[in-house]
């Protein structure tokens, strides 16, 4: 019998249809293992440390950089909790927090990122940038944190503060002693002029009486510049005259109430820690003039024990919480002022309204 064209004698046999579909399913195979070595190797060589935990923040796996970065064997850390990679008293309240993440789904770090510190294993802190991830599988869920080491960045971050705050200073000082002297010599001579007129000149002589008080609000103006450019005197008791000084000028320059209190000597005998704590007490009061819309407006000035205390209190709006990562630049700059110092910033919402930010830092007593 003769078969037509396109029959199933055409079709591969069903040998050749087994041998076809071993072919698939190993290149099937081939792919999910490439798929695999690629990720382990993109692991391998990442420049951020990368750990994984799970709901109970138990560590189960880590790459090579987080092992450099925290000084630790992976074999040393696979099935311990992650908070040993945390200082006191982070370590204390990790496990709390990943478990009202887990109750309330809202999160301080996961899916958004933050700077915060790190231990290493011979115990040394350091400042890291950290980022959560969320992996939901079937039947649990895993977290992915990327670390980065960011102490060479903060140093020079620092470094550069630094050199600002002296180049302010030598430019207030410039103008304390340069500018303001001379204006000093101008008026003087205004003065004198105006003596020589008054019997010659009336007119000609108040002219001059005119210009001498001009030059005397300018070398005012002069002063309080300097004053801000360089405001902490060298001696211990500097921040305590300045932050009056500071009061004292909100007063005049924006016409609302504000007063200074320090109801017992705090000395501070770190020029660059005063520095940083005037800077956060004048930014904080930068804030409330801008955004807050206060008429009244404190600064106080504490010791009890070994840490000082500086409070900045208003009437105003009240405290505005910003959205997940967008810190204002203001706050940013006076918290990163504070752990400069080894301080602390609280930054909260007054009872009956109005804001309260409080740096806490040890003044060296």
């Amino acid at each position: 019998m003769k078969h037509r064209a396109g029959s199933s004698s055409h079709l591969p046999s069903p040998v050749g249809r087994q041998k076809a579909g071993g072919r698939g399913r190993q290149s099937a195979r081939d792919l999910v293992r490439e798929a695999a070595e690629r990720l382990r190797a993109i692991l391998q060589t990442a420049v951020e440390g990368i750990i994984t935990i799970d709901e109970r923040g138990i560590i189960e796996s880590l790459n090579p950089t987080a092992e450099r970065i925290f000084g630790y064997g992976a074999a040393e850390l696979i099935g311990k909790n992650v908070s040993v990679l945390m200082p006191s008293p982070y370590r204390q309240q990790h496990d709390a927090y990943i478990a009202n993440y887990l109750r309330t789904g809202r999160g301080r770090i996961i899916g958004i990122g933050r700077e915060v510190v790190g231990q290493r294993k011979d115990r040394a802190v350091f400042p890291m940038d950290l980022a959560v991830g969320e992996v939901k599988l079937k039947d649990r869920r895993l977290f992915t944190g990327f670390v980065r080491d960011i102490t060479e960045r903060k140093r020079l971050e620092q470094e550069i503060l630094e050199i600002s705050n002296r180049e302010q200073r030598r430019i207030g000082q410039d103008l304390h002693d340069g500018l303001c002297q001379e204006l000093a010599g101008i008026e003087l001579l205004a003065q004198v002029l105006e003596q020589d007129l008054q019997k010659s000149s009336k007119r000609d002589a108040a002219q001059a009486g005119r210009i001498a008080e001009h030059v005397r609000r300018a070398i005012a103006h002069t002063r309080m510049l300097a004053r801000g450019l360089s405001p902490v005197e060298l001696e211990a008791h500097g921040l305590m005259s300045a932050l009056h000084e500071l009061a004292r000028h909100t007063e005049e320059l924006f016409d609302i109430s504000c007063r200074f209190q320090c109801p017992a000597p705090v000395l501070v005998r770190d020029n660059d820690v005063a520095t940083h704590v005037y800077r956060i007490a004048q930014e904080a009061i930068n804030n409330v003039i801008k955004h807050g819309r206060a008429t009244r407006v404190t600064i106080s000035l504490t010791a009890k024990g070994a840490s000082a205390t500086l409070r900045i209190a208003d009437n105003g709006r009240g405290f505005q919480n910003p959205e997940p990562g967008h810190t204002g630049m203001g706050l940013r700059i006076m918290k990163y002022r504070s752990n400069v110092i080894g301080g602390t910033l609280a930054v909260e919402p007054v009872n009956g309204g109005g804001t309260s930010v409080a740096c806490i830092f040890q003044p060296g007593l």
